[in-house]
């Protein structure tokens, strides 16, 4: 079961910087995320928020493929590949998985103007090197599904010198 983690940052840039760093630790094998989302406050107030998992474009590139090699049985296939394509967009645009967009938006609503927060949903990590690498940011931690103890540790550890 995956664990989610709401770290908030002083700007959009620090948490943008999370998520690339989030993206090379993953290439370690020091965290494996499910999804993850980046959310930010402008200074007038507006919220925008960018998700790494995209469902609409990863149905509409699989429903192409299929729609294509389906196509060619009935010698359509680009007609195949648009309809594959349609009906995959419209199918990954009906499934959220991974963190749930109305809570990315509740806790993106509760951002002060200029900050911004980084969502991460995770499958495993090496808690003590991707506390390390993190900590040069100054994350708080805003929200986590951890137990009590264990959000404590994080808390602490993310703060300590």
């Amino acid at each position: 079961m995956a664990d989610l983690v709401v770290l908030g940052f002083s700007d959009r840039e620090k948490a943008g910087a999370v998520l690339r760093l989030a993206k090379d630790l993953s290439r370690q094998e020091l965290l494996d995320l499910e999804d993850a989302a980046l959310a930010w406050r402008t200074m007038d107030g507006k919220i925008h928020v960018r998700q790494s998992h995209n469902p609409t474009a990863t149905g509409a590139a699989g429903g192409a493929l299929w729609g294509t090699l389906f196509g060619m049985l009935f010698l359509m296939p680009v007609f195949g590949a648009a309809v594959g394509a349609a009906t995959g967009a419209a199918a990954g645009k009906l499934t959220d998985v991974g963190i749930n967009d109305a809570f990315v938006k509740e806790i993106a609503g509760t951002l002060e103007p200029g900050r911004a927060a980084v969502f991460a949903l995770v499958r495993r990590s090496t808690p003590d090197r991707v506390r390390e690498a993190v900590r040069p940011f100054n994350p708080s931690v805003i929200r986590t599904s951890l137990t009590k103890d264990r959000e404590e540790d994080l808390i602490a550890a993310l703060h300590s010198v």
